[in-house]
């Protein structure tokens, strides 16, 4: 009766359905049901107090001040200063999701609005030791993909000046991650492009640039279609007789 319980506290089945953990559309059918009395009524259990409530505004503050690096074991002699008696592992549970809700409420993410013809935005797949080239173009959505045997830099620089001719027009920015064959080194967090990429870009007028380390979300417009290419565009074997140029 957790859903019904909070779907009267919040008064939305969507919400309900979030705190809960499932689906909203079960979270409805859930009350409905109630309300047609073939669901039992809801038990109103009192809510139990954890013996690291009397340190949660201690485990915040570190949390906060620290931004998220401190540890459990740093903040135990802390807390039973403070007067929590319980044991390490609940205080490692409550730093853990003290951690997980700041972190919530700090990593906030602005939606990217691109502008026409800005930003390309390439990346490289693997399905079945087939390579798969694809390149995006953020505003338009206009894609391109292209199989190969090898992710090598001349492959690499091939293929998007294959794009580009395709296109018709050259993008003012092309977005990749910090794939080493475009790379030469990575200063201070600073990814500095190889001398042939940098020629290549600017042979073409274009600047380079590169995804923030470990940062998926930044260039997400081509992971979705490199999971589509590998899913729907990638033929069995059989089929192509082991030749790029047929499944190009």
């Amino acid at each position: 009766m957790d859903i019904v319980n909070t779907y009267l506290e919040l008064g939305s089945y969507r919400a309900a359905a979030d705190l809960c953990g499932v689906n909203h559309k079960s979270a409805k059918r859930i009350v409905q049901r109630w309300r047609a009395g073939t669901v039992a009524e809801p038990r109103m259990t009192p809510a139990r107090g954890r013996n690291t409530d009397c340190v949660e505004d201690l485990i915040f503050d570190k949390v906060r001040k620290t931004r998220g690096r401190i540890t459990a074991k740093r903040l135990l002699p802390q807390a039973r200063a403070a007067g929590y008696e319980g044991s390490a592992r609940n205080l490692r549970r409550a730093v853990a999701s003290v951690k997980a809700r700041w972190a919530r409420s700090e990593h906030h993410r602005r939606p990217w609005v691109p502008n026409p013809g800005e930003h390309l935005v390439i990346d490289w797949g693997e399905e079945d030791r087939l390579k798969i080239f694809c390149a995006v173009l953020a505003w338009s959505r206009y894609r391109f993909v292209r199989f190969a045997t090898d992710t090598k830099r001349e492959t690499t620089l091939r293929l998007l000046a294959e794009c580009i001719e395709e296109l018709g027009a050259v993008p003012s920015v092309v977005l990749s991650d910090r794939m080493g064959c475009l790379r030469a080194q990575t200063v201070a967090n600073v990814v500095v492009p190889h001398p042939d990429y940098v020629r290549f870009a600017t042979h073409f007028s274009f600047r380079p640039d590169f995804c923030e380390a470990a940062d998926p979300e930044s260039k997400g417009v081509v992971e979705a279609l490199v999971g589509y290419a590998k899913s729907d565009l990638v033929v069995p074997s059989g089929g192509w007789d082991d030749d790029i140029d047929v499944g190009n």
